[in-house]
């Protein structure tokens, strides 16, 4: 993966050193080391410059990226991709059901990490996987891929600083939640279980979800959630814990009466570019299968 980014210095910037301009633009000091590796990773008006070098107001600073490794346990797999949008610096992919984002032990060569390793390697492209979002296997919808080591810094300080903004869709058992409303209770594992999460005030780790009804049918309501955390599996277990899970959780609420996976979708992300600060807003519709539930 080969990713050249230009920054032209303004008078606000006059004085700083290329480490603290870069600092500033949220590079990571593991990328700053591997860019000092490379014998071009820093330019300065096209000549190779140190990351102490004191930046004037007009210059041209380059950052060369070369990433020749590829990530060796991601076997490359012919796989059916949905590519949303994909640029020089990131990719947002809609992911189906029962897909794992990462190979696990028992999912090694079915994940959307596989089909991403298959995509690039047929293009000749070396590519570690770096996924920004994840989802979990049988929740649908939008996510994010970082492409290289440097956007993938970018975008990790953004999701810690919540300026990633998400949306699901959810359907839950029953109806009569309030119009809207917010469940702040925090999370940690589930003594016996390896997987499952828990509400648990004691030793749980924040986690906040804000929820909106947007109908009531079949039994069931469909709701617009947005996080503001992003704990493993933070809205099946706060809606659990609200007592109106979601229909066809196999962990937390096995009825598959209606559908047979959990019925959380990612439909919306808003978030600004990582290199360029270009807003983007990006959506899904809800799938069919979520769509069936509700008639």
């Amino acid at each position: 993966m080969k990713r050249t980014i230009q920054y032209k210095i303004g008078i606000l910037e006059d004085g700083l050193t290329v480490k603290q301009f870069l600092k500033r633009k949220h590079y990571s000091g593991q990328n700053l080391v591997q860019l000092k590796k490379y014998e071009q990773g820093i330019l300065i008006n096209n000549m190779p410059a140190y990351v102490i070098h004191h930046l004037k107001e007009g210059d041209i600073l380059t950052v060369n990226i070369w990433e020749e490794k590829v990530s060796e346990k991601i076997p490359p797999v012919p796989l059916p991709l949905h590519i949303v949008y994909e640029d020089e610096d990131l990719m947002v992919l809609d992911k189906a059901a029962d897909m794992p984002v990462h190979p696990s032990m028992n999912n090694y060569e079915n994940s959307l990490a596989n089909g991403l390793a298959w995509y690039f390697s047929s293009q000749g492209v070396p590519f570690i996987f770096r996924c920004v979002n994840r989802l979990d296997r049988d929740t649908t919808g939008l996510t994010i891929i970082a492409k290289h080591m440097v956007s993938s810094s970018i975008l990790s300080v953004m999701a810690s600083r919540r300026e990633i903004k998400r949306e699901y869709l959810a359907i839950v058992n029953g109806t009569g939640l309030p119009p809207s409303g917010t469940v702040n209770a925090p999370l940690g594992r589930k003594p016996d279980s390896a997987i499952m999460r828990m509400v648990d005030f004691q030793n749980g780790e924040p986690s906040v979800t804000h929820y909106r009804v947007l109908k009531e049918t079949n039994g069931c309501s469909l709701l617009s959630l947005h996080l503001e955390t992003g704990r493993t599996h933070q809205i099946r277990v706060h809606m659990q814990y609200l007592g109106h899970p979601i229909i066809g959780d196999f962990l937390y609420n096995p009825d598959m009466t209606l559908i047979h996976r959990q019925a959380l979708h990612s439909c919306r992300l808003e978030f600004s570019h990582p290199i360029t600060g270009k807003p983007m807003l990006f959506t899904s519709p809800m799938p069919e299968d979520m769509r069936q539930a509700l008639l």
